[in-house]
């Protein structure tokens, strides 16, 4: 019987493609960093060979995972996809493996999730907004989990953020709504206990709304899963009030699609009998007729960037630098003046 053929060696590959074994590692793990020329040299060395890198060995010699671990409160709606996307696009780049779970903005889970990836050996994680239990900072910090906030930057935090401020964000958009003449306002919100992004979002209509001196009556709040059946039944309800809202804010696109289709039903124009904004400038928000006058949020470079500074803390075991990102209004068809009579 022949002996069985011998696997390719990392040696063999630097042989064929004439370059040192430190060269096809660094065309394989940080494939930017090599020219065009030599990589192509050395890929071709890889597929002719048959070569796989011997993972298990790169982890001992480095003591990583090369892996990332996100969890992310849902993955049923494109709230968070671009974002996540562009983050796994630059650890690609850096020869590293993106782990995602959904929490289902269920903060057991969370805990649970962010448990089973450092027993797995996440070199790092991402995780979506600041309102957990500071014991679960302390859990990351002894086990020496470098930890990244998304989607909410608070400077002095328990962990450094890439994000943006969302309660400045909706103050500036409901400060838009309430200068185009509307003084009966009233808010679909996503649920606010355990996360940060939502109720910072209802403080920001709420600080426009004092700060313009509306009555405080005038301003109704309802609280509901990101779902767009779920805007459609809470823009019913709050159209059902005696003296209903003339605009009505939404804590995200989802729940104002729902909420502009509800109003299509009820026979409402939008925006000449209401007005309906809403908040990540994601692509339904221009899909939608009329389109969203919403809050642009810039997903990929938070995306992105979250992943450079994460990636920096894993090597260097620095502690991180938290950033604020710049959102901006996009003005759509959604927003009008309120109706007359």
């Amino acid at each position: 019987m022949s002996k069985p053929r011998s696997a390719p060696t990392l040696d063999d590959v630097a042989k064929m493609a004439g370059v040192s074994t430190a060269t096809v590692s660094r065309c394989l793990n940080n494939p930017d960093r090599v020219v065009a020329t030599t990589r192509e040299r050395v890929q071709a060395a890889v597929d002719a060979l048959g070569y796989t890198p011997n993972f298990a060995a790169r982890v001992m010699a480095a003591k990583r995972s090369f892996t990332i671990g996100a969890i992310i409160p849902t993955m049923e709606n494109a709230i968070f996809a671009r974002g996540l996307q562009a983050f796994q696009e630059e650890l690609h780049l850096r020869g590293y493996t993106l782990l995602v779970s959904s929490s289902a903005y269920k903060p057991d889970i969370e805990e649970e999730q962010i448990r089973k990836l450092a027993a797995r050996g996440a070199d790092g994680l991402l995780l979506i907004g600041h309102d957990r239990d500071p014991e679960i900072y302390k859990y990351l910090e002894s086990r020496r989990i470098p930890t990244l906030i998304a989607w909410s930057y608070r400077p002095n935090a328990l962990a450094p953020s890439i994000g943006f401020d969302n309660r400045k964000a909706m103050r500036n958009l409901a400060e838009r709504v309430i200068a185009a003449g509307h003084t009966r306002i009233g808010m679909i919100s996503g649920i606010s206990e355990g996360n940060d992004r939502a109720r910072l979002r209802i403080e920001g209509v709420q600080d426009a709304a004092n700060a313009r001196g509306l009555n405080p009556d005038g301003f109704t709040i309802v609280e509901t899963p990101y779902e767009i059946e779920n805007g459609g039944a809470a823009f019913a309800e709050l159209m059902a009030q005696p003296v209903p809202p003339t605009a009505i804010l939404c804590g995200n696109d989802v729940l104002a699609v729902g909420a502009v289709r509800r109003a299509q039903v009820m026979g409402l124009r939008v925006p000449q009998d209401v007005s309906i904004t809403g908040f990540d400038d994601i692509e339904l928000a221009r899909i939608v007729s009329p389109a969203l006058t919403t809050v642009h949020v810039p997903h990929r470079e938070m995306g992105r960037k979250a992943a450079l500074q994460l990636v920096e803390m894993v090597e260097t075991q620095s502690p991180g630098q938290g950033e604020q990102l710049a959102t901006n209004i996009v003005s759509g068809g959604s927003l009008g003046p309120p109706p007359q009579g």
